[in-house]
């Protein structure tokens, strides 16, 4: 039996069987306990840390876990509040919930007394056996019997801790086992494992528990309701198939000398042989041999258990049946309930919407009731009810039941339909439902069902108290009634009870004594101004019942009453009725238009409150207003309207103006009508009323509106008798609104405009004249009119025929007039209006006419005409009248009888007819010409019963005749074999076309020339004059005298003549040059004289520069020749381009890019410039022809490779002209060699040194120089170094000799390289380009004579060639001569001709002081440029080139900048390289095994190189003796390695950064026990840089510092503080003295004492009893716990244990003793006195 569970003398009836898991656990500690307890355990307030609850099989953890079972549970066990569900589907029924029912109160309920009362204790016992005297038998007698109760207790508690024990070892090695199948199947199925919704594995704790031992001790184990068979162990693999993926195997029997079981199905994950496979195939019999066999037993156990299971699997390797999947996994069982399409769907969305969390699943199980709901009138009494969960899957199903947390519920055990607790499908089990409940009131609460579905279920659970319960209102109002009315409210109720109940309604204050005003009978209640009916109500459960509520206000004011409501004995509720008296209110809120006021003196009914008055209207017209009217009263009224005549008498003094009767004078004449006449008046709502106002005659109207309300309630008179019954209610009709209404009525009012309408002119007959007109309304109301219709000799008619005006508007009319015959029509049309007595009359007056004919044409003109020619001419005769007219039409026999002709040379066609109403008619006149004549008639229209018209006709008749405007014919210029152009006219003498031809030339020079006329033929319109293009081309020189052309008219005799002259010129040219060329002129393109004439390409022009020059050629002639230029010397070699094609683009076609571009234009240039002159003149064009009156731009581009003077002659030839010599000269400066790091640029290169170290090694630039030219120039190099505080501006060199004189190796000067001395230089001109014979200029210019200019260059160049022995030199200041730190190899240098050279310059930087960080060094080297060519220092008359001083040298600028080595730091926090550490790291996890010997602690630094050089350094710690250690660096970032001098530096490896690289660097602090003795040393004999820090809340660390040194590769060092704080526990105790003072005989005291661990690290202590004096105080004195760990301090409050010190004399004398608490970290040991005197007891009375 398990500690703590009830007696077996009594036991609990709802108790069950003692089982092991669901046993009260120590949050309800059992109050009897107290016997059974152990010597030295807690008090009974402290649960006994061994009286937890003995749990037999995978029953969750307690909210306290055990202490005294913590250290041996195994590792992954359950934690307290973590329930172990591995092991759900093996539980037995009526395992508990996380949180177990306390049934104390039942027991003490039941037992009173006795299970409340107190106990005698065990310590009580203890003390009394070992204080016993020797002088009493009594005593001893009872001494020997209480000591066998307590050893038989003692043996009791060791067997129940030896069960507690085992049920926590094996549960220990249940979840390892568990947790590693888990983790296989997690591995087999890789991240999907949790998706897959498998059930949890099956639990081992049946196989490892020692079921002996649990029933020895009364508790049930899993082999009493678990009764499946052991199924049949396969031999283990090394990666075998997880197990739910296999299928269903069958078992067979087979015999083996042992039999082999493994716990779980078949298809669980099989284990490795020599751990999980021999605690599984453990049984009660082979677990002790396995134990004393030992570890021999087991590999061959394991090995023959492996073969056989292999050769089984052979046989049986079959897949597992999917009817025995649950229905939620894929190929799952089928449920008995739900179709199949069904749960493939709930699966399908469980899997689409896994992530959303949906909650739908295929239910296993089916809760028959689905909710438990219990009815109860009575508090402590037990109800129950059954529930009945059936298996509704295809499969056995296993089920268990978490009970409801609320008390008052309690869940039996279950009944199965067969033995292990396995449902069959359909079948089903039953649980029953206890409730108790505390109190009366409502109780809510579910009970979870858990299977393998991995989502449990729920089933509410309810309570509801079985009351009688009426469902009447609290409040119940009545509304509003009309005092002196009667209101009855009915409202239902409803006894929602379970139980028939008998209601009473009585008023809240009765009282039985009479006279109190309120009456009280079975079947009516009244409380003044309510009633209830009726006063009792017996309603059984469920049934409906009516309660009348009577309202009878006798005041206008707000009620309120209170009903008491009784039912039997059950508690008293309350209704109250309320209800409002109104009396009636009505309110005219709106009138339209407003309400009028009554006139000065105007007589008005005596009672109305108000007055509607009408505008005047006309007769029959009707006119409407709308009222508002407000019932101000929450009460339906009803009223009717009634109309009567006015009382224009005033009031008596008996009446009132308020509420009259209805008094019936009705006024039959009246204008007035009210709609709707009659209705509601609905409560505290606005009614709209439509007041009609209708005259018939011309008269005013008066009358009085009154509402009349029905039925309404006369006012009660409140006498005292009447306050006990309801009165009776009298009602009658009231008038309680009077309106006064006036109209009047006037005539109608019409106007036309305007009044007559007569038409202006006269109309054709039988056309429809149209005018409008207007008809004004202005009457009162809207008319209705209609226009009489005219037909008798003319038809009148107007539009609209019949319609409506409305008020003050208008309608526009159309009047129709159409005559039949000619005259003047006069009458009156008439419009009758409705209701109108008079009609309206509309005076018409019109004159018509006949038809009317006109011509669309004013004359007819036949214009010229050629003498026996037809012309024909047309024009139309319109109708313009409706009517049809006969027409003819003839030639004038006036006109006829003037010229004396008879017969008329006019044919018309036709010449007669009828054209229809509006229509016309085409003519046609026909005219032949017998004659040349001007002739003018006239023809006449003639029109039946019209008027007629006369035709104008005219006509020309004429023959042909042309004429020259000049017969003589002048050019101005011709010129040879050039066509000329002129122009001459002929005219059109008459108004008749004419035809022309031009002929040839006649004459004895029209062999020499030729002629082209344009146009050559055509015709010359009506007196025309057209002009001639005459192109005449000659091929001759000289006057043109007989030359004469010829011309040919139609039907003329004769021809017509032009006679042609002129002078003949030849071809001439003139030579210029524009004014921005350089050369000073009048105007840009003016021709020089011969000694202007000159190219000019600039005296500064940059090396490779092109310079482009223009000569322009005018051909002053008409004349077009070809023309030649080329370049004397220095003349390109390029052959011309393609026509169309870029000149620098020769070889390329399409679009290129600008890279491509320059490219090419550089390989033109060098093509131009490969005959290797240093220049060429590039001419574009170079040929051509030069068009007549030509201005030619002609451009040269001037070319250079080589820096000289040039001079050159352009040649120049045109036509079979005399060619012509132009001078052309160019100075090019600059200079040629380049980088070819760099390449060709216009500023000055700089080589860049970069950042540098101070003090650091040389650094070394080859640079390559290239020379672009066709020479070799030799360079002599000096270099200068810029200072900042150098101010001087010129040098002045005085030079001897030679400066820059040719060296040999050896450094000597040599003999010049030159082999060809200026003698030997010859001009040599290419021959072609000089023609035969003389040369001289062209027309304005001439060859350059030789005069005194050419005398001076001759001795200047031969000046220049003499050698100069002093020379003295002024230019500007470079800087400071210097070879350091800059230098240069070697010194003179030759450029070859098209190739390249190099030099090195190098730079050796300087050491930096401390005092500056920074130090830019600048400085620059020149290259001075020599020829040792003399031929290509010279060429006579041609190009002369300077060198040495006297060119620009080669400059390149040098920088560099030195800088002090510096690496940047960047920590891991902003604090600093510190560290913090507590001496408690040295613990282990089980300090008592011993402590650790070094604790470390690393943090990391990077180390950054954010200069622009390497940066070579070595890091090391400056006391290699302190607790830090450089642990490691990266190794990738070291490349080299040397050794400084010092022995210790040698040691550390050389590191090397480079720009913007990093490092990580370790950093190490080691916690050691030898630190720790350094706390209690003196300051003397620390180690450097080590502090004992002792803070005011008595905390003790000890403070390290170190620096971390970084030595760069210049002996420069860089430091890093390096901090460590190592914190030390501290000990305390409360108190240093514990005194027991005297005490019995083995009566034990105890005292308490706090130990304090003031520091923030963790101490591991122990204590340790001294001995003084007496040897046996050790047995005396006791210390509990003798060892502990306090942890580390949070906050302000020192953390503590509580040491608790017994004392149990032994004898009657003086013990001493001292107890010392040392700890393991060398704290300081804190030292406790104890002292206590035994005494004997007395006997016992």
């Amino acid at each position: 039996m398990a500690e703590g569970s009830p007696s077996p003398d009594t036991p609990d009836p709802r108790a069950g069987p003692a089982v092991a898991e669901g046993s009260p656990g120590p949050d309800t500690p059992d109050p009897r306990a107290g016997l059974d307890m152990a010597e030295g355990s807690p008090s009974p307030d402290t649960p006994d840390p061994r009286a937890g609850p003995v749990v037999a099989e995978g029953s969750p953890g307690l909210d306290t876990p055990d202490p005294s079972a913590g250290l041996d549970m195994a590792e992954g066990s359950p934690g307290p509040d973590t329930p172990d569900h591995s092991a759900g589907l093996d539980m037995a029924e009526g395992s508990s919930s996380p949180n177990p029912q306390d049934i104390s109160h039942v027991l003490a309920s039941a037992f009173k007394d006795l299970y409340t009362g107190d106990v005698f204790d065990v310590d009580m016992a203890t003390n009394w056996i070992e204080s016993q005297g020797e002088d009493s038998v009594y005593e001893d007698s009872y001494t020997d019997e209480l000591e066998k109760l307590l050893a038989e207790y003692k043996s009791r508690l060791m067997e129940a801790d030896k069960a507690e024990e085992e049920i926590i070892q094996a549960q220990a090695r249940a979840k390892a086992e568990e947790e590693r199948v888990l983790n296989l199947m997690k591995a087999d199925a890789g991240e999907h494992f949790h998706k897959m919704g498998l059930p949890p594995v099956a639990s081992s704790f049946r196989w490892i528990v020692d079921n002996e031992l649990l029933r020895k001790n009364n508790l049930i184990c899993p082999e009493d309701y678990i009764t499946e068979k052991l199924p049949l162990a396969k031999a283990p693999k090394g990666a075998s198939e997880p197990g739910y993926l296999k299928g269903t195997r069958k078992q067979h029997a087979f015999s083996l000398d042992k039999s082999i079981y493994l716990p779980g199905s078949v298809t669980s994950v099989s284990s490795t042989p020599d751990s999980s496979l021999e605690a599984k195939t453990m049984s009660k019999n082979t677990k002790a041999l396995q134990k004393r066999a030992g570890k021999e037993s087991k590999a061959w156990k394991a090995e023959e258990i492996s073969e056989c299971l292999a050769r089984l699997e052979k046989r049986q390797n079959y897949l597992k049946n999917p009817r025995f999947f649950l229905p939620n996994t894929l190929h799952g069982g089928k449920s008995l309930v739900i179709s199949q399409e069904k749960v493939e769907e709930i699966i399908a969305r469980r899997k689409a919407e896994d992530t959303k969390g949906d909650t739908s699943f295929v239910p296993v199980f089916l809760a028959n009731p689905p909710s438990v709901l219990f009815s109860y009138d009575k508090a402590g009494q037990v109800y129950e009810m059954t529930i009945e969960l059936r298996n509704i899957t295809s499969t056995g199903q296993h089920v268990r039941l978490i009970p409801p947390s609320t008390s008052v519920f309690f869940i039996w055990p279950g009944k199965y339909p067969g033995k292990g607790g396995m449902i069959a499908p359909g079948m089903a089990c039953q649980y029953t439902v206890q409730f108790i409940p505390e109190f009366l009131g409502d109780y809510e609460d579910h009970i979870l069902v858990e299977s393998q579905v991995s989502e449990p279920f729920v089933i509410p659970v309810q309570a509801k108290v079985s009351l009688p319960v009426l469902t009447l209102p609290d409040v119940i109002d009545c509304g509003a009634c009309l005092v002196g009315g009667i209101k009855t409210t009915a409202t239902l109720c409803r006894n929602e009870g379970l139980r028939t109940g008998k209601f009473s309604i009585m008023p809240e204050k009765a009282c039985p004594a009479p006279g109190s005003g309120v009456a009280v009978t079975d079947d009516f209640v009244i409380q003044d101004p309510f009633g209830i009916q009726p006063a009792v109500l017996e309603l059984a459960p469920g049934q409906n019942a009516t309660v009348e509520v009577v309202f009878f206000p006798y005041l206008p004011e707000a009620s309120q009453q209170t009903f008491t409501i009784l039912c039997d004995d059950y508690p008293v509720s309350y209704v109250t009725v309320t209800g409002v008296g109104e009396l009636v209110a009505l309110e005219l809120l709106f009138v339209t238009g407003g309400e009028s006021k009554p006139e000065l003196g105007e007589v008005t009914h005596v009672t109305t409150q108000h007055l509607i008055r009408f505008e005047p209207q006309n007769p029959h017209t009707t006119e409407e207003k709308i009222l508002v009217i407000k019932n101000s009263t929450h009460v339906e009224l009803p009223f009717f309207w009634q109309i009567t005549k006015p009382n224009l008498k005033p009031l008596t003094p008996e009446e009132t103006a308020g509420f009259t009767k209805v008094k019936y004078n009705q006024d039959t004449e009246s204008a007035f009508s009210l709609n709707p006449e009659q209705g509601v008046l609905l409560p505290c709502a606005d009614h709209e009323f439509i007041l009609t106002y209708t005259p018939l005659e011309l008269k005013s109207y008066h009358s009085v509106i009154q509402m009349v309300l029905r039925d309404i309630p006369e006012s009660p008179c409140l006498e005292e008798g009447m306050l006990h019954n309801i009165p009776e209610c009298r009602v009658g009709d009231v008038t309680a609104l009077e309106i006064e209404v006036k109209g009047s009525t006037e005539p109608f009012h019409l106007l036309l405009e305007p009044y007559a309408i007569i038409v202006p002119g006269e109309n054709f007959i039988g056309v429809n004249v149209k005018k409008t007109f207007k008809l004004w309304n202005n009457s009162k109301t809207l008319i209705k009119y209609t226009w009489e219709t005219i037909t008798a000799c003319e038809i009148m008619e107007v539009q609209p025929h019949t319609g409506v005006i409305d008020v003050n508007k208008c309608c526009e009319f159309v009047l129709a007039i159409s005559g039949s015959k000619p005259g003047v029509i006069s009458c009156n049309l008439q419009c009758h209006v409705e209701l109108c007595p008079e009609p309206v009359v509309l005076h018409v007056e019109a004159a018509f006419r006949g038809p009317f004919l006109c011509i669309d044409v004013p004359s007819l003109w036949f214009g010229l005409a050629k003498q026996g020619e037809t012309v024909s001419r047309t024009f139309e005769i319109k109708n313009l009248c409706q009517v049809p007219a006969q027409w003819r039409m003839q030639e004038s026999q006036v006109c006829l009888a003037e010229r004396n002709e008879e017969v008329s040379p006019f044919t018309i066609e036709p010449s007669a007819g009828e054209i229809p109403p509006l229509g016309l008619c085409r003519v046609s006149v026909q005219f032949t010409s017998l004659q040349c004549q001007r002739l003018q008639t006239v023809l006449e229209l003639e029109v039946e019963n019209g008027e007629g018209s006369h035709l104008p006709v005219f006509v020309e008749v004429q023959t042909p005749q042309a004429c020259l405007i000049s017969s003589h014919l002048v050019f101005t210029e011709i010129y040879t074999g050039v066509p000329a152009k002129a122009t001459s006219k002929l005219f059109n003498q008459t108004l008749l076309p004419t035809k022309y031809l031009w002929g040839k030339l006649i004459g004895s020079q029209a062999a020499l020339c030729s002629v082209v006329v344009s146009p050559a033929s055509g015709t010359l319109g009506p007196n025309e004059e057209k002009e001639f293009c005459i192109e005449l081309s000659a091929n001759t020189v000289g006057e043109l005298k007989d030359l004469t052309l010829s011309c040919s008219i139609e039907d003329m005799v004769e021809p017509l003549f032009l006679s042609i002259s002129g002078e003949v010129k030849g071809l001439h040219v003139i030579y210029s040059v524009p004014s921005d060329n350089g050369v000073a002129s009048g105007e840009g393109q003016m021709p020089q004289s011969p000694c202007e004439l000159l190219l000019d390409f600039g005296s500064e022009v940059a090396f490779k520069d092109v310079v482009k020059r223009q000569l322009i050629l005018t051909n002053p002639t008409r004349i077009s020749a070809p023309f030649t230029l080329e370049a004397e010397y220095f003349s390109a070699c390029l052959l011309p381009p393609e026509p169309g094609a870029c000149p620098y683009l020769v070889k390329r076609r399409g679009p290129v890019t600008e890279h491509a571009a320059r490219k090419a234009k550089s390989e033109y240039a060098a093509a131009l410039l490969s005959q290797g002159k240093g220049a060429a003149f590039c001419i574009q064009p170079s040929t051509g022809t030069l068009k007549a009156f030509q201005q030619l731009t002609i451009e040269i581009a001037a070319y250079n490779n080589m820096w000289g003077e040039y001079q050159d002659n352009l040649v120049c030839k045109v036509g079979d002209l005399q060619p012509k010599l132009i001078p052309m000269q160019m100075t090019v400066k600059g200079c040629p060699i380049f980088l070819q790091v760099t390449g060709p640029q216009p500023e000055p290169p700089i080589i860049r040194f970069g950042t540098q170290v101070s003090g650091g090694s040389p650094v070394l630039r080859r640079v390559q120089l290239n020379n672009p030219t066709p020479f070799d120039i030799r360079l002599d190099w000096e270099i200068y170094n810029h200072e900042p505080d150098d101010e001087k501006l010129v040098d002045l060199l005085v030079l001897f000799g030679d400066p820059f004189s040719a060296m040999d190796m050896a450094g000597n000067e040599a003999a010049s390289s030159g082999s060809t001395s200026e003698s030997e230089v010859m001009l040599t001109l290419d021959p072609a380009a000089i023609p035969c014979g003389s040369i001289y200029p062209a027309l304005e210019t001439t060859d350059e004579p030789p005069g005194s200019d050419s005398k001076e260059k001759e001795i200047s160049s031969q000046e220049s060639t003499r050698e100069k022995i002093i020379s003295v030199l002024m230019r500007p200041h470079e800087g400071v001569p210097a070879d350091s730190p800059y230098s240069i190899a070697p010194r003179q240098i030759v450029v070859p001709g098209g190739g390249s050279s190099d030099v090195y310059i190098s730079f050796t930087p300087l050491v930096l002081p401390d005092t500056e960080a920074e130090l830019c060094c600048e400085g620059v080297v020149l290259g001075f440029m020599s020829l040792d060519n003399k031929l290509a220092r010279v060429v006579p008359n041609k190009v002369h080139r300077s060198h040495g001083y006297d060119t620009p040298p080669l400059r390149v600028h040098m920088e560099a900048i030195l800088r002090h080595p510096l690496l940047e730091v960047e920590m891991d926090h902003d604090r600093g390289m510190v560290f913090y550490s507590v001496a408690s790291d040295l613990l282990p996890a089980r300090p008592s095994y011993g402590v650790l010997t070094d604790s470390v602690i690393t943090q990391s630094l990077k180390l950054m190189n954010c200069t622009k050089v390497p940066l070579y350094f070595r890091l090391f710690l400056s006391t290699p003796s302190t607790p830090f250690s450089l642990s490691s660096a990266d190794p990738k970032k070291s490349t080299k390695s040397s050794h400084s001098k010092k022995e210790e530096r040698e040691q550390q490896p050389q590191h090397v950064l480079y720009p913007q690289q990093n490092m990580l660097v370790k950093v190490s602090f080691h916690t050691t026990l030898e630190l720790l003795k350094y706390q209690h040393l003196p300051e003397t004999q620390l180690l450097p840089g080590l502090q004992v820090l002792q803070l005011e809340n008595g905390e003790r660390k000890l403070k390290f510092n170190q620096n971390l040194v970084i030595e760069h590769s210049n002996y420069t060092t860089q430091l890093v503080p390096v901090t460590a704080y190592l914190t030390v526990p501290v000990l305390e105790l409360s108190c240093d003295r514990v005194d027991f003072q005297t005490c019995f005989v083995a009566q034990t005291k105890t005292e308490h004492v706090f130990l304090y661990n003031r520091s923030s690290c963790r101490s591991y202590w122990t204590a340790l009893l001294d001995e003084q004096k007496r040897p046996k105080a050790l047995e005396v004195f006791s210390i509990f716990p003798t060892k502990g760990i306090l942890e580390a301090r949070e906050g302000e409050a020192p953390t503590r244990e509580i040491l608790q010190i017994s004392f149990a004399a032994r004898n009657n004398t003086d013990y001493e003793a001292i107890v010392t608490i040392s700890g393991m970290l060398e704290e300081k040991p804190c030292k406790l006195h104890l002292r206590g005197r035994g005494k004997h007891r007395g006997k016992v009375p």
